[in-house]
């Protein structure tokens, strides 16, 4: 028998402009793992100009620096989230975990 259940996104915005949602917060995060853009893509399995796309809208409606970068050399590039990236990936996380449970204390509050 077929269970239903209630699913919710979020997104954050800047001026009316998307932001934050899951893909870009799964790019950041991976970006934050690997300490690089291009490892990044080929995990996600996007195309380096997507991500650099992505990462360009973000930084452009972006209050703060999201991304700290050494260009390579003998050892390779390196990228970083700030400080506040990182916080703000933080809180992404828990306003989503948190609207994820408030939406399921609704649902079987409701339906059931």
């Amino acid at each position: 028998m077929s269970e239903m259940r209630v699913r919710s996104k979020v997104w954050l915005e800047f001026d009316g402009h998307p932001f934050l949602g899951d893909g870009r917060f799964r790019l950041l995060s991976t970006i934050e793992r690997s300490g690089s853009i291009n490892a990044a893509a080929k995990e996600l399995g996007l195309s380096y100009r997507k991500v650099w796309a992505q990462l360009q809208a973000m930084e452009k409606n972006a209050p703060f620096t999201l991304l700290e970068r050494r260009t390579g050399g003998k050892g390779g590039g390196e990228t970083r989230l700030t400080l506040a990236a990182q916080e703000l990936l933080r809180s992404y996380r828990n306003l989503r975990e948190q609207v994820n449970q408030a939406a399921d204390q609704s649902f079987e509050e409701i339906f059931h």
